[in-house]
């Protein structure tokens, strides 16, 4: 896990980053171990990774483009 934010509410958002191309199942175990932890607690689990797409996971995991957080 690279990065929890943590709303006012307690609520939590888990980001992993990666520095690779494509994302594989295994760049999501963090975020899945977390999830299994807090359960309900987890607003979401966000890939960052430096491709070109934005999509989901089977697993439900969001996996976003880095450029696309480019202001």
């Amino acid at each position: 896990m690279d990065l929890l934010a943590r709303h006012a509410d307690g609520r939590v958002l888990g980001v992993e980053g990666k520095l690779a191309y494509r994302v594989e199942d295994t760049d999501t175990k963090h975020l899945h171990w977390l999830r299994d932890r807090i359960g309900k607690e987890l607003i979401d689990g966000v890939v960052v990774y430096a491709g070109e797409r934005a999509f989901r996971c089977r697993d439900d995991i969001a996996v976003v483009a880095l450029a696309f957080l480019d202001p």
